[in-house]
């Protein structure tokens, strides 16, 4: 065993220069750890403080306690906008829930044939902004719709409309948090139930239910709370239903009254603070629902119980399709629905009433910039968090703030931006207006999704890659450049083709944000509608979702291509 001075002594000279890059490494980490936490707190803390300030602030500038809320509750019409959102989050969720339960368990529990194209067909809602289903809704059942009989003299402007709209919307969210829940079986349970004669609906209900009744409630909540923040689907098709959503635009845009949107944006939190919370306590119990011994579940063959699961996923399929088809069909009709002869015209929206083919050119503008920074951003702060040494509280720190994100609706995030970057004496007020903030809110309101993602690849590193480098002498940088990024590049592009997709639909989180100059193609739906140009309205969300669709085919493409010269190492 060495003497206590033999463990003393200095280290020889050849291990000297080793200690000191890991030192000056660390350093470089650690002050790079503090730059990220800091940009958090200005994209992400600080506006969402502003809102909250902006809340009990009273007319003279001054603190008013709880006098706005009360205002609040004393009005009747807009206590009436928090019921009709309750009203309408509530039943969006019970239909979404339940389409998207059966659907998940038809492609994880059954051999329905044409999995693969039942589930692409799935995600489409993701590639269009929420103004698309409403905009189709109304072509269908409007008072001039291709079947207005079919809601037996009810009008589509209202509930109906806005549940039906949000359905579709939010319908692939729940499949996917379904999906994943239903795919994690242990086949014994199953073999077990089996044996005992156990009916279908026995094991339906004792077996299935309880594994996956986490991923229900994770799926519940997300759904309910994407319904009752989201903007697009109420401002086309809600008529004279207003809900909460409605109301902060209606304020801060409207009245200028931004007190009283602060007081609803401070509501809207409600919800998705409870679903963030019960979401993280899903995630923990339900990792513990399989063990090492579990047995993956195969479905078995059965004609009848495939039959159904067929017919079911083709009527929800298309019901997608045939909400979608309507708004590409209207977008190509001379004069609806007098004249259905194809034309062009709807496509000419430098000569249309609320948006331009600037519109467009700025939304791919802005997309690219927020897939490109983001990425960057997103995957090298995850990398500091990970790997950096020690400062445990930093990290700690720096890991709340990108994941606070996931629990603010785009609508609370965009007033906030409002608030903090409005004020003249913020430093950072003269990103006000510009294509800059747009790309920073967007990076902001998509940032946890993205941070997750990159940390989970993060993890599957062995932390042995940077001490090896470090003996030899790398520099820091070319480790993360050479090893780090190209192990993780299934992750990198995944994240980037994310941003640029939501970059390119999102409407509440930039509608408070953008200037003339900086106008995007979706806030250009928007405007296009309130201005009575439906058809153009739907031409330009009907080019949003082909630009996403054909992004996210160029993004497969081209990750089979490269993840082929790359990850050759992953196949034996």
């Amino acid at each position: 065993m060495a003497s206590p001075r033999a463990l003393a002594a200095p280290l020889p000279a050849s291990a000297r220069p080793v200690r000191q890059a890991l030192a000056f490494d660390e350093r470089v980490m650690r002050a790079g750890l503090l730059l990220l936490l800091l940009y958090l707190a200005i994209t992400v803390v600080l506006p969402l403080w502003a809102l909250f300030a902006k809340a009990f602030e009273g007319p003279e500038g001054g603190f008013a306690g709880l006098a706005n809320f009360a205002a609040y509750a004393a009005t009747p019409a807009l206590t009436s906008s928090l019921r009709n959102a309750l009203v309408v989050a509530t039943l969006s969720t019970a239909i979404c829930i339940a389409l998207a339960f059966g659907y998940a368990y038809a492609l994880t529990r059954t051999c329905l044939p044409g999995k693969s194209l039942f589930a692409a067909v799935a995600t489409v809602p993701l590639l269009a902004p929420s103004l698309l289903p409403a905009i189709a809704l109304v072509y269908l059942f409007g008072n001039q719709g291709l079947a207005r009989w079919a809601l037996f003299g009810h009008s589509i402007y209202g509930p109906i409309g806005i549940v039906i709209g949000e359905v579709f919307w939010t319908f692939p969210h729940a499949l996917i948090i379904l999906t994943t829940a239903l795919s994690t079986a242990d086949a014994r349970l199953y073999e077990a139930a089996l044996a005992l004669k156990a009916s279908p609906a026995r094991i339906f209900f004792t077996v299935t239910l309880p594994a996956v009744r986490y991923g229900l409630i994770s799926a519940t909540f997300v759904v309910f709370t994407l319904v009752i923040t989201d903007f697009g689907v109420p401002k086309v098709i809600g008529g004279s239903y207003n809900v909460l959503a409605l109301d902060v635009y209606k304020h801060v845009v409207g009245q200028q009254n931004f007190r009283m949107g602060a007081v609803v944006g401070m509501i809207l939190l409600v919800p998705a603070v409870l679903s963030f919370v019960v979401d993280r306590f899903a995630q923990k119990r339900q990792a513990a629902l399989l063990s090492a011994r579990a047995v993956p579940y195969v479905p078995k063959p059965d004609p009848l119980v495939d039959g159904a699961a067929f017919v079911f996923c083709a009527l929800v399929a298309c019901a997608i399709l045939s909400i979608l088809g309507v708004a590409v069909f209207a977008s190509f009709v001379n004069f609806w629905p007098y004249d259905l002869s194809f034309s062009l015209k709807n496509y000419d929206f430098d000569n249309m009433d609320g948006g331009g083919w600037e519109s467009y050119r700025n939304s791919l503008e802005m997309a690219t910039l927020t897939a490109v920074f983001g990425t960057a951003l997103v995957f090298t702060g995850a990398w500091l968090v990970e790997k950096t040494r020690a400062f445990v509280w930093v990290r700690g720190l720096a890991h709340l703030a990108a994941l606070l994100p996931l629990a603010v609706p785009g609508l609370v995030m965009g007033i906030g931006y409002v608030f903090f970057f409005v004020e003249p004496s913020n430093p950072f007020h003269f990103l006000y207006g510009s294509m800059a903030i747009l790309v920073v809110c967007t990076i902001a309101h998509f940032y946890s999704v993205a941070h997750l993602a990159a940390v989970t690849a993060l993890k599957q590193l062995d932390p042995e890659f940077e001490a090896v480098s470090a003996s030899l002498k790398v520099p820091l940088y070319r480790t993360f450049l050479k090893v780090t990024v190209p192990v993780c590049l299934p992750a990198v592009l995944d994240i980037a083709a994310y941003f640029f997709v939501n970059a390119m639909t999102t409407v509440s989180a930039v509608v408070f944000l953008y200037s003339p100059r900086t106008q995007l193609a979706s806030i250009a739906v928007l405007n296009m509608d309130d201005a009575g140009d439906i058809a153009p309205a739907a031409a330009m969300a009907v080019l949003i979702f082909a630009t996403s669709a054909l992004v996210r085919g160029a993004y497969a493409l081209l990750v089979r291509r490269l993840l082929a010269r790359t990850q050759a190492w992953r196949s034996r």
